[in-house]
């Protein structure tokens, strides 16, 4: 890799990882057409290094919430109501079967044939979420209940699938679960941290042996750059939320997918 590939593959995970249109499916596509081996371990610790940087930008834009987390104090109605447990309910599905699944993920859907299917299929769902769902009853983030989470949480469990979309799965299934797309969209910038921390966390102790001080500049312009544009990616997001509903994400992705159709395949 180089520096400009490095950059364009940071600007793709930064603006993609809270968008319901899958950082993953676009930084496999996007590495294809960059020529890059997605099998080269460089490659793969990149990926892992850059997608760190998309977690800080929600680190520092919601550090506040993070520590409110943590505090068990019996609250008034005036207070925050998330905690902690929202989180780890929400957590589990995803967390259980992506370890006990995660070699069989890597092998057989890590790859621009599979990213396009799964582009059109989750598309689908937001579309029946937006179309199907009852009513709202939680409109903010604190809003939510234990059983709300843990129904985001099985969602999510679609997002081990590249393609499928973490914030896709979990703003379809809040819809289902009487969730308003705001409240939905930043409990999924919540739990993405502790799920993509866990999920790096092991992709770097498995990719050590493969670092070296000669990748530092490649690794720290795609790192820097995915976190600034994270940053505002997220911001952008919230507001769009606003005005457009996921039935407009999801036709991007059917048209991205018919684009990359006709050049991968």
């Amino acid at each position: 890799m180089d520096i400009l590939s490095s950059i364009i593959m940071g600007i793709i995970e930064g603006l993609t990882e809270f968008l319901p249109v899958s950082s993953t499916g676009h930084m496999i596509l996007t590495a294809d057409l960059l020529g890059l081996n997605t099998e080269n371990d460089t490659v793969k610790t990149f990926e892992v290094i850059v997608q760190l940087g998309a977690v800080m930008a929600v680190v520092v834009l919601y550090w506040r919430r993070f520590l409110s987390l943590f505090d068990f104090r019996r609250r008034t109605s005036s207070q925050p109501r998330l905690n902690l447990l929202h989180i780890i309910l929400a957590m589990i599905p995803a967390g259980l079967i992506g370890v006990l699944f995660r070699d069989v993920i890597k092998q057989y859907l890590f790859g621009p044939e599979t990213v396009l299917y799964s582009l059109v299929i989750g598309g689908l769902l937001m579309i029946a979420a937006e179309k199907f769902h009852p009513p709202i009853k939680s409109q903010t983030i604190d809003d939510i209940t234990y059983k709300q989470a843990f129904t985001i949480g099985l969602f999510q469990v679609l997002a081990l699938w590249p393609g499928f979309s973490r914030s896709g799965s979990t703003m379809s299934g809040g819809l289902f679960a009487r969730v308003s797309h705001t409240a939905a969209a930043e409990f999924t910038f919540l739990v993405s941290v502790p799920v993509m921390l866990g999920a790096s966390g092991i992709d770097m102790i498995k990719s050590m042996d493969h670092l070296s001080m000669s990748d530092f500049p490649v690794f720290a312009a795609g790192f820097i750059t995915a976190f600034i544009v994270g940053m505002l990616a997220i911001k952008t997001f919230l507001g769009l939320l606003k005005r457009l509903s996921l039935t407009s994400f999801a036709i991007y992705r059917f048209v991205l997918a018919a684009v990359f159709f006709f050049i991968i395949l």
